[in-house]
């Protein structure tokens, strides 16, 4: 079976992601589950600095954030992005919501895949629905 196309990399961070086949077949089903096309999508784990930059650069946030996701694609239902995951604010929120590492990694992951899917999360009803689909997905991972 050819590699679905997920990737994985690291900027200014040295991170090796966990059971990469498994998340690539969890992932591609979301994206099918949600009735949508994988393209191409690229996960990019970094330093806070190194978000904080883009942040900045891109969004004219001038804040840490866990978590940035860009939509590429250019056609409708067809998922093309890159999601930019600070590892280092991943560890702290761990740490803070009192959960493992992985689980923290793996809400993070499904929370930029749905933002890629469509999904908001600004405003409580929005937030409520991006929870309740976060959940959802966590719960087909299942290793």
């Amino acid at each position: 079976m050819p590699q679905l196309p997920i990737y994985f990399f690291s900027e200014e961070v040295s991170f090796n992601i966990k059971h990469k086949g498994l998340l690539r077949t969890w992932l591609r089903n979301t994206i099918l589950d949600e009735g949508q096309k994988l393209k191409e999508l690229n996960f990019i784990f970094c330093t806070d600095t190194y978000l904080l930059s883009i942040n900045q650069q891109y969004l004219k946030h001038d804040t840490f954030t866990d978590i940035i996701t860009f939509d590429n694609s250019d056609k409708k239902d067809e998922i093309v992005g890159d999601i930019f995951i600070s590892i280092e604010r991943v560890h702290e929120n761990s740490i803070t919501f009192n959960v493992p590492m992985q689980d923290e990694l793996h809400r993070v992951m499904i929370h930029g895949t749905l933002h890629l899917l469509g999904y908001p999360d600004k405003g409580k009803s929005a937030k409520n629905l991006m929870t309740s689909k976060e959940n959802y997905y966590l719960g087909k991972l299942g290793y």
